[in-house]
């Protein structure tokens, strides 16, 4: 899985010294008053209680099931979904703030032990769609682009990306992709907004679409800066599929982004009638990335960093923010049974069994974002 590697080295040292560093402030004369037991947990291993009824909610309801239900439950190594509930408890909800004390003291445990944990504390439900109570649904993926850019225009580096001019957000649609370019009133008031300039038009539209990125961004002084480009606004206008643009026009079998740039290399003279095709623009605003931040995502709608293989965007409609939820979907790209965390959304996740799942960073989870498409079941784990 993209980043999983270099990510689970870093995961527990971060946690653990999260950990210490919440300890350091608070005297403690003994080593058991470093981590004090968990309070007792009524756990039935044969899971037969009665299950309570159903839970409906704006998009989706939610039916009780065994934890036996759940595929794979015992294989996953939780370890790694742990720091993305740590991430969640730094802005939890009314309902999982109660359980963040344990969520913390739970950080260096096994797996099993977060499993027992969870089978005491949680009750799984099956998401379903209200209307027709079908529990299949569509996973995507979505990830973060990492591009080269220059802070300064210059041969090579003439695609702007632009923080968001004054008043964008206080009316209606502003100018569209194809006015920001051709108007002069549009042009006017983009003047002195650039943020840098990138090499590439359809990586700059890639950047847009997924709404955040990475950029090693070239300084006048010729150093080189690692930063992170965060969404801030749009235009206003609704998004349009460059892809299936490119599938209506007969132009491409293959409308991943390998695809389009394939497509646009060979057809420069029809490149901007692609582009223009989406009338959307996302401008941002620039971050500093420390050596730490960089081990995660951009933070999604909860707030929070997300964690590459752990969180995934939802309908919050359907699934509350820090919710955790299992996840099952088999395909040709991936096979996941694991835990995530509900982090994040965007507009294209909506309904009850929808989910995008952040992939990293890079080439690597590009290629997977790029490719995953297929069949999702979903269940909330949600505290007795």
């Amino acid at each position: 899985m993209p980043q999983t590697t270099h990510f689970s080295a870093w995961l527990m040292m971060l946690a653990l010294a999260a950990w210490l560093a919440g300890c350091a402030s608070v005297p403690h004369p003994d080593e058991s008053e470093l981590a004090p037991p968990l309070p007792p947990m009524a756990y039935d291993p044969a899971d037969s209680a009665p299950l309570p009824p159903p839970m409906i909610r704006a998009r989706s309801r939610w039916t009780p099931v065994r934890w036996a239900e759940l595929p794979g439950f015992e294989q996953d190594d939780t370890n790694q979904a742990w720091y993305a509930w740590l991430q969640s408890c730094e802005r939890p909800g009314p309902v999982f703030a109660p359980l963040c004390d344990e969520v913390r003291r739970l950080t260096l445990a096994t797996p099993q032990e977060q499993q027992q944990w969870m089978r005491a504390r949680l009750r799984p439900y099956r998401v379903e769609a209200l209307a027709s109570a079908s529990s299949e649904g569509l996973l995507t993926s979505y990830f973060e682009p990492v591009v080269r850019a220059s802070r300064v225009q210059r041969p090579g580096f003439a695609v702007p990306l632009h923080r968001p001019p004054p008043g964008v957000s206080a009316r209606g649609p502003w100018y569209s992709r194809q006015q920001m370019e051709q108007l002069p009133q549009a042009r006017a008031a983009l003047a002195g907004q650039e943020l840098m300039w990138l090499a590439d038009p359809v990586d700059a539209l890639m950047l847009q679409i997924q709404g955040s990125g990475r950029a090693v961004v070239s300084e006048p002084d010729g150093r080189q800066r690692l930063v992170r480009l965060a969404y801030a606004a749009t235009n206003g206008h609704p998004y349009k599929s460059v892809g299936r643009w490119l599938l209506d026009q007969g132009a491409v079998s293959d409308a991943t982004w390998p695809g389009i740039k394939a497509w646009a290399a060979r057809n420069p003279h029809r490149q901007q009638e692609m582009l223009w095709s989406n009338p959307r623009v996302t401008f941002f605003r620039e971050e500093a990335m420390s050596e730490l931040d960089a081990n995660f995502g951009p933070r999604g709608a909860q707030g929070v960093p997300l964690t590459p293989g752990r969180s995934i965007a939802v309908d919050p409609q359907s699934i509350p923010y820090g919710t955790p939820v299992w996840i099952s979907s088999s395909g040709p790209q991936a096979q996941l049974n694991r835990l995530v965390l509900a982090q994040d959304t965007g507009s294209a996740i909506t309904g009850a069994v929808r989910a995008d799942y952040f992939a990293g960073w890079g080439e690597e989870a590009g290629a997977l974002a790029g490719r995953l498409k297929q069949p999702l079941r979903m269940w909330a784990l949600w505290p007795r």
